[in-house]
């Protein structure tokens, strides 16, 4: 798939260890969304992650159409789409209906991989990501997940996964699991590097997936302290590459893909150029010395009346 490395899913399916984000702010333009995203296409991306809460999986579906068009791909079957199953469809008679609708949008047949976007339940309504506490609703994660497998053997999904799921939640879910989950889709970069959960998902054959792989400063999470490290910086400087090209570098050493966002042609272009140099021995060593701190703290998901009455209760150390 356009040159990016592969790994293989529990599934048997084939994940692009680095792929696009679509999430995009307001102030985009839909014409531009679709434009990047078949630049991204041509460039060699073939990993796209999108999600119902985006708003975007009509601009994707629309580059792929085009891009098919243009004979930039040949089949649908050389990229790999990931969408999310938004909170607010976190009940199990609501999962197929939402996954049919991101399929609409997309304008496909399947994914190849859709996740539960986070181990949260909503009641019905809006899909925003700034809702109303007293929305949050206990989640009967056995009957969700028994919806998501049925979409894998309907064949609307190639693989199914969670993300942001710690391993006591994904203990639970697998307690019951007849499909066990494909990817693990968390926050991770050299400033969060998540290693007890990767060592988890690892004795479970759970590919994790990082996203804000380079703590992206979000209006509502993320830091600067990827992007602004002194550790990273002086590797960077060292190999005559950028902090983002380290970044992503050492995440695909350890062995999890990547969903990288820029809508910049170039650093689009650039941080695809991580695949034939490797970071050292002594890098690997300063590189875990980086102080670790959490982008999104979760203090979104906690209230009183809610199921998860504090950040730890979230996260459970994990």
């Amino acid at each position: 798939m356009g040159g990016i490395p592969e790994a293989v899913l529990s599934s048997g399916e084939k994940i692009p260890l680095l792929g696009m984000g679509t999430g995009a702010g307001t102030s985009v333009i839909s014409d531009a969304l679709v434009s990047t995203f078949i630049d991204a296409i041509d460039l060699g991306y073939r990993h796209f992650d999108t999600a119902a809460l985006y708003g975007t999986e009509r601009h994707l579906g629309e580059a792929i159409a085009e891009a098919l068009r243009r004979g930039i791909i040949k089949t649908r079957s050389e990229l790999f789409i990931t969408s999310k199953l938004w909170c607010t469809d976190v009940h199990c008679d609501r999962v197929l209906p939402a996954l049919k609708n991101t399929l609409e949008n997309l304008g496909l047949e399947y994914l190849d991989l859709y996740l539960i976007h986070w181990p949260v339940r909503l009641k019905p309504g809006e899909k925003r990501f700034l809702f109303n506490r007293d929305d949050l609703l206990p989640i009967d994660l056995k009957s969700v997940w028994e919806a998501m497998e049925e979409c894998q053997k309907l064949g609307l999904t190639k693989s199914i996964g969670v993300s942001n799921f710690s391993s006591k939640k994904l203990l639970q879910l697998m307690a019951h699991a007849k499909i066990p989950p494909a990817v693990n889709q968390v926050e991770m970069n050299p400033a969060w590097q998540q290693s007890k959960l990767r060592e988890f998902c690892n004795e479970h054959g759970i590919h994790v997936s990082a996203w804000s792989p380079l703590g992206a400063n979000g209006a509502y999470w993320g830091s600067l302290a990827v992007m602004e490290s002194p550790i990273l910086k002086q590797i960077a400087n060292a190999k005559g590459k950028s902090i983002a090209q380290v970044s992503l570098r050492w995440l695909y050493e350890q062995g999890v893909s990547a969903v990288v966002k820029s809508f910049n042609k170039e650093r689009m272009n650039a941080n695809l150029q991580i695949f034939d140099w490797e970071l050292s021995e002594q890098d690997l060593v300063e590189i875990s010395q980086i102080p670790q701190h959490r982008g999104f703290s979760g203090e979104l998901f906690v209230s009183p009346g809610g199921p998860f009455k504090t950040i730890e209760e979230i996260w459970e150390e994990a």
